[in-house]
């Protein structure tokens, strides 16, 4: 599902979604951080970000480097924090006009 920034009718997303500067999207697969897998990040690649904040919950967990090749080979930054990091630093990289990508596990 993809929730458009400004709509009459609010999304409350329940489940792990990325955030864009121009839309979110609600069905990212993983249902939490031991979830996690390549595919995951190489599906962040479609949207072309510069960099990638990785929310991981409630806690800071760190993904073995092999789940992230895919962003190393594009040479997609990764900063990995928890989920209310995250989205403070997203709020703040989207303000100076970055191309960011927010994954957040919920």
């Amino acid at each position: 599902m993809v929730c458009p920034l400004f709509s009459a009718v609010p999304c409350f997303p329940l489940a792990s979604l990325i955030v864009l500067p121009d839309r979110v999207i609600t069905d990212w697969p993983p249902s939490g951080f031991e979830a996690l897998s390549q595919a995951h990040f190489e599906v962040i690649l479609e949207f072309k970000p510069e960099i990638v904040l990785l929310g991981t919950g409630a806690t800071l967990r760190f993904p073995h480097p092999s789940l992230t090749q895919a962003l190393i080979r594009m040479q997609v930054g990764l900063e990995v924090m928890d989920t209310a990091a995250a989205c403070r630093t997203y709020n703040i990289l989207v303000t100076e006009g970055r191309k960011v990508a927010a994954a957040l596990i919920l």
